[in-house]
């Protein structure tokens, strides 16, 4: 989101914070906002209803009002009225900031749990084993299987061995998609996820698995460089055969063994 809708978007993210200082409720508008996210995606001309613009703000808040009270709580009422208010670049932005929020809800349910950090990690080890298994992925990311039944699974799967969090998120990106892969939602929900502390993503490759006084000292170097909190997902790669690579968003940090023996290959045959 850009312009408008990045202002938009601060202006509700603020307001989210305040109203999911409440553990009692976090969770709850979490769920809630992931079915006003359906709705506005199932009803585009509700959508653009509600962005435009043109629209007093009074008539596109009461819209709103109407359509969802008695049927969301008080909580995530406010949330979404608020959010129409705002002013939207494009209408799909308004859905996207409503989903965007509905994680950081969810995240913020985690963390008052104090499950954020598991629910982090269990995010991208889903998203790893999705990735290894494609009659897996194909059951959870393809369209003939009904909701419901990629429901059931991933309940048989994962209940009891996850955070309520991650199986709630992993759950929503199976069977809400929204155009991306599972994967890329699984990325998404754990990039939100790691910004409700203000912290980056690192995902780090290794041959062997850090110990703990390993994985401190590697976030705080992180953390000391980039400025911020940073969350370690850590990949055991045996090709790496030693030394570390690191990738942050778009920077990639290549410190491994491999990658030193490949450059001296190629300097050997220049």
């Amino acid at each position: 989101m850009r312009g408008p809708s990045r202002v938009a978007y601060e202006a509700a993210r603020e307001r989210l914070t305040a109203v999911v200082s409440d553990p009692a409720v976090a969770a709850t508008v979490g769920d809630e906002l992931f079915e006003v996210t359906g709705l506005l995606d199932r009803e585009p001309a509700l959508r653009r209803a509600l962005a435009d613009a043109s629209s007093p703000q009074g008539a596109r808040s009461g819209l709103a009002r109407g359509l969802l009270g008695g049927r969301v709580s008080r909580a995530t009422l406010d949330v979404t009225a608020g959010l129409v208010v705002d002013r939207w670049s494009a209408p799909r932005d308004l859905a996207d900031a409503t989903e965007q929020l509905a994680v950081l809800a969810t995240a913020a349910a985690a963390d008052d749990a104090g499950e954020l950090d598991n629910t982090e990690d269990e995010l991208f080890r889903f998203g790893r084993i999705v990735s290894g298994q494609p009659e897996l992925r194909g059951a959870l990311a393809g369209a003939q299987l009904p909701a419901d039944r990629k429901r059931g699974l991933l309940e048989a799967l994962l209940a009891g061995k996850v955070t309520a969090a991650a199986l709630r998120l992993i759950t929503q990106a199976a069977v809400h998609p929204r155009g991306r892969s599972l994967e890329e939602s699984l990325d998404e929900y754990a990039r939100l996820a790691a910004e409700w502390r203000q912290r980056l993503i690192a995902v780090v490759r290794v041959a062997a698995e850090l110990t703990p006084a390993e994985r401190e000292r590697l976030s705080a170097a992180l953390a000391a460089a980039y400025g911020r909190g940073i969350h370690l997902n850590i990949v055991v790669d045996p090709e790496v055969l030693g030394g570390m690579s690191v990738q942050i968003g778009d920077e990639f940090i290549d410190g491994t063994i491999a990658s030193r023996i490949t450059r001296l290959r190629r300097r050997l045959a220049a």
